[in-house]
């Protein structure tokens, strides 16, 4: 019988009168603690410390004398060790005492399943091991499966979602108001969104047989409003119309646009679902009201624009101190001058004067002029401007920082999840008594079927609750993070009396400053140089 000798193994040598040990050196160590292990198993009395002093001596054969008895013949045999992960049965062959037997596939197989190993069994190892002996040497007889990890659904949007997108600096310096890109307009039959289904993966399976699952995953659906078309295999969307599409909180919208020429005696208020175009002015006292965007390509007067997405205001806004421009996005005009102001995306804009402006994210004056001169400005994580405040002194107060409507907003829904927490750990033992009470075969009367079927919907609702207030106050945290490193940009300079507000510290401009940064450092406002 042939045996690899490449690896360390001991061998029991049984004669008439005594029992004795064959130890043969290869390349891996021998380690005295297995065969001492090996012998006490089978009761073979040794002497340990002269076992200790052969496993150590030994260079290439040696044989040692045991006992002064003759030992049982030893059949060769396999201890099994399986992985933590139960993914690997290794088995460890030792030889047959030189009056035992061997043993064959059947009996190895055999063995494997008495000890539970059913899957992933190598046959072809087996066929190794008998064609050539490796002897205390782990072995790997069996390996188990892993699953195949699948993928989340996504989909793909066929047009333009990035809502941070902003209009073109020229290389004159100007901004381009004109081409903003910014809405994405569609076509009848243009394809929106397509979705890629989830890919649930494959089973896997341990050497035992058991089955592992993969990953779960997301499962995704095509969310949509009005004039859009579902495909058949419900993988698809396309637009019944030509119009404008938006992408408002994972559902797509299509709008037909209203396009006037002015906004004024001819048209009166307007108040649309969709978007809104006005190819001229909004006059003076008049009022605009969208649902998604509202663009005008001419001036807005002291006049009102409130729009559930985006405003673009090609040549400005003069609101003389009347006019007011709400927008659930971005607004963009080329130039702010006495009106207010309130986005709850961000704002850019060439100048802002003696206006009332707040942006939810950032506020950004570029173009040729660039100031900021008069009024009062906030945002939550950045102001970016060229000019900040006027040499004459006008009162000028810049601010970024949590917006306060914010932090209320998140105390809010804090003390509304403990509301509906408590509402929930009330009803829930009303809820199991009944439960226990129909599993035992007790009728309840109608009435009470009735009140235990609303306190149950009412539970579920205040359940649903919770998970959408989780929900909306870990987006409102990531908000909070953000403004932490709110800063106010100066690309040119800051003029005295200007205040400066970050979070909870202000500062009053004293001296003239230039290209610099106002951030909050150690409990009070700070600036630095620029990046």
């Amino acid at each position: 019988m042939e045996i690899n000798k490449k690896y360390s193994y001991f061998q029991v040598i049984n004669e008439e009168t005594k029992t004795n040990l064959k130890l043969v050196r290869g390349e891996t160590p021998l380690v005295v603690t297995e065969v001492a292990d090996y012998l006490t198993q089978h009761k073979i009395s040794f002497n340990l410390t002269e076992l200790n002093k052969a496993v150590i001596s030994v260079r290439d054969e040696l044989i040692i004398e045991l006992c002064k008895q003759k030992s049982f013949p030893i059949r060769e045999e396999f201890i099994l060790n399986v992985s933590e992960n139960k993914m690997q049965a290794i088995g460890r062959f030792y030889p047959p005492s030189n009056d035992g037997g061997y043993m064959d596939k059947k009996e190895i197989l055999a063995d494997l399943r008495y000890k539970g190993i059913v899957f992933g069994v190598d046959e072809q190892i087996v066929d190794d091991f008998l064609s050539e002996r490796s002897y205390c040497n782990n072995i790997i007889l069996a390996s188990g499966q892993e699953p195949r990890h699948g993928s989340d659904a996504w989909i793909e949007y066929l047009f333009n979602t990035d809502v941070k997108a902003r209009p073109t600096l020229q290389e004159d310096g100007s901004v381009d108001f004109f081409h903003l890109n910014i809405i994405n307009h569609v076509k009848k039959g243009d394809c929106l969104a397509v979705l890629h289904p989830e890919d649930l993966g494959d089973d896997g399976r341990d050497v035992y047989g058991n089955v592992i699952k993969p990953r779960s995953v997301k499962r995704e659906l095509l969310k949509f409003g009005r004039n859009i078309d579902l495909a058949e295999n419900r993988r698809e969307i396309y637009s019944q119309v030509d119009g404008h599409v938006n992408l408002v909180e994972g559902k797509v919208f299509v709008s037909d646009v209203m396009v006037v020429e002015n906004v004024d005696i001819s048209t009166g208020d307007i108040d649309y679902e969709g978007n809104v175009q006005v190819n001229g002015n909004v006059c003076s006292n008049y009022k605009v009201s969208a649902r998604g965007n509202v663009e005008v390509r001419g001036v807005v007067e002291g006049a009102e624009i409130t729009a559930g997405g985006n405003v673009t205001i090609a040549r400005g806004v003069n609101g003389m101190s009347k006019g007011v421009i709400k927008a659930g996005g971005n607004i963009i005009a080329q130039f702010v001058e006495n009106a207010k102001i309130e986005a709850q995306g961000y704002v850019e804009t060439g100048s802002i004067l003696h206006s009332n402006v707040s942006a939810g994210t950032e506020i950004r004056v570029g173009g040729k002029k660039g100031f900021i001169t008069g009024g009062y400005v906030c945002a939550t994580n950045l102001i970016e401007v060229k000019t900040l405040g006027a040499e004459l002194g006008a009162n000028t107060i810049v601010e970024i920082g949590i917006n306060p409507d914010t932090k209320r907003r998140y105390h809010a829904l804090e003390e509304q999840i403990k509301a509906d927490t408590k509402t929930i750990n009330t009803a829930q033992p009303v809820l199991d008594a009944a439960k226990a009470k129909i599993l035992s075969g007790i009728k309840l009367p109608p009435e009470q079927v009735k009140n235990i079927q609303d306190l149950s919907n009412v539970v579920t609702l205040k359940k649903k609750g919770i998970e959408a207030a989780v929900k909306e106050m870990e987006q409102l945290e990531e908000i909070m993070n953000i403004s932490n490193e709110a800063q106010i940009i100066v690309k040119d300079r800051v003029y005295p009396g200007t205040k400066i507000v970050i979070s909870d510290v202000s500062r009053i401009m004293k001296t003239q400053a230039q290209y610099c940064r106002f951030i909050k450092s150690k409990g009070d406002v700070a600036i630095v140089g620029m990046i």
